[in-house]
């Protein structure tokens, strides 16, 4: 993985010559759009943008004029061009329906599906096949594994075929993504960004908490690189470690104009109007206490619950903002992942006419999909993420507003939509 170059003068911009909180946002804009991936054998390249049957297969969403915004091209030296990735805006940029880009989104970029397509074009043509298949393994073993927990369930891409590991990452939809220290088996939906400041804890998990900028600033710099350096006792990600002196890294200036810019955040114009139907949504969300977890007017209340099979020490209740409630969610992302805690965070419902899919691993494509009762059945079929060569199975947890009317249903989701 490649980073942005700390050097002076800055790449992305001259910090010395920001004046004021909007020119020091614009510039977090910049860094946002900067890609930290080039020309990437094994993601997007430049045969693939340039190529129809791949938008057509991974049905991937083009803005109204034409461009795609999860990756741009980049000329870092002159009479070359390539093109970049890995930027922010790579998961964290939506295309909506009428081909409108909105930046800091649950994204839509289909992310895995990506990697599954490249995996096998680059299959095609490799010149040693069996080389590639360990390094795929290696690759993702490194990204996933879980060293403490025996068994680990992460270790099983150790003994898949190259096919099968194109599989894994095909059956990931868009808005969900196997990043690094999450797994194939129990990838984490792609938050939205919209309302970042209020929002007290980082990841599905709660594994970061968000004090303040420099926890924004920190973050960031983590997820964009830092993760891979990551060791746990002597097992290590990244090996070796880079020479600090000349391993791309983003500056501090860049982190502070990024945490900026997404603390500026604000999402486009609701398209769905407080009628009728939402106001009788609304005393629906009220009778059925539903404001306990999701607060007004955050619609969070910003604890942590904790997932079955977890039972919170003590100093944990003393340090952390935890509701001793266990919804019944499915536990592998909090338990079985790297970025496990043990919790999950409730999540805000601001902004949810805007998100999907939906549930921390993104297992059901729409609110209406969430409110069905056949979702807790095992004969059910998951409209979002299931799982390699699964087709049918309960997306458990979560049982509340299951049991409600189909009119009572509607005018919930009717509400949601207005948050």
């Amino acid at each position: 993985m490649e980073w942005l170059r700390q050097q002076e003068p800055q790449l992305a911009f001259d910090p010395a010559q920001l004046k004021s909180e909007a020119e020091w946002i614009r510039a977090g804009e910049v860094v946002f759009d900067s890609p930290i991936t080039f020309d990437s054998e094994l993601f997007i390249n430049m045969s693939d943008v340039r190529n129809p049957a791949w938008y057509n297969e991974l049905r991937v969403p083009v803005a109204r004029d034409g461009s795609l915004p999860f990756v741009r091209y980049v000329i870092r030296e002159k009479g070359k061009v390539e093109l970049g990735s890995g930027s922010c805006a790579t998961c964290h940029a939506r295309v909506l329906p009428e081909g409108t880009t909105v930046k800091g989104a649950q994204g839509n970029l289909p992310y895995d599906r990506a990697a599954a397509y490249a995996l096998r074009r680059f299959a095609a043509h490799a010149p040693d096949p069996l080389q590639l298949l360990q390094d795929a393994r290696k690759e993702r073993s490194l990204a996933f594994r879980v060293p403490w927990l025996l068994p680990d369930p992460n270790r099983a891409v150790e003994h898949l075929s190259l096919e099968e590991i194109a599989a894994a990452h095909d059956a990931i939809p868009p808005g969900v993504a196997a990043r690094v220290n999450t797994s194939l088996l129990f990838p984490p939906q792609i938050p939205s960004l919209f309302g970042l400041r209020d929002i007290r804890y980082f990841d599905h998990t709660g594994l970061v908490r968000n004090r303040s900028i420099g926890d924004v600033m920190r973050y960031a710099a983590l997820v964009q690189g830092g993760l891979r350096l990551d060791q746990y006792l002597d097992f290590r990600t990244l090996d070796p470690l880079p020479d600090p002196a000349t391993q791309l890294r983003y500056s501090d200036a860049e982190l502070y104009a990024l945490a900026l810019y997404l603390y500026s955040l604000q999402p486009p114009t609701n398209p769905n109007p407080y009628n009728a139907l939402a106001a009788r949504g609304k005393k629906t969300f009220e009778r059925e206490g539903c404001g306990m977890c999701h607060t007004p007017p955050l619609y969070t209340n910003n604890k942590l619950t904790p997932v079955s099979g977890f039972h919170p020490p003590d100093d944990d209740l003393k340090r952390f903002d935890i509701l001793p409630i266990d919804v019944g969610t499915d536990p592998g992302l909090a338990l079985k992942t790297r970025e496990g805690t043990g919790y999950y965070k409730v999540p805000s419902l601001r902004g949810v006419w805007l998100r999907g899919p939906f549930g921390h691993s993104g297992s059901v494509e729409t609110l209406e999909d969430w409110f069905d009762p056949r979702r807790v059945r095992d004969d059910y079929v998951p409209t979002g993420f299931r799982g390699s060569g699964t087709t049918r199975g309960a997306v458990p947890g979560h049982p509340f507003g299951l049991d409600l009317s189909e009119a009572e249903r509607k005018a919930l989701i009717a509400f949601l939509k207005t948050l």
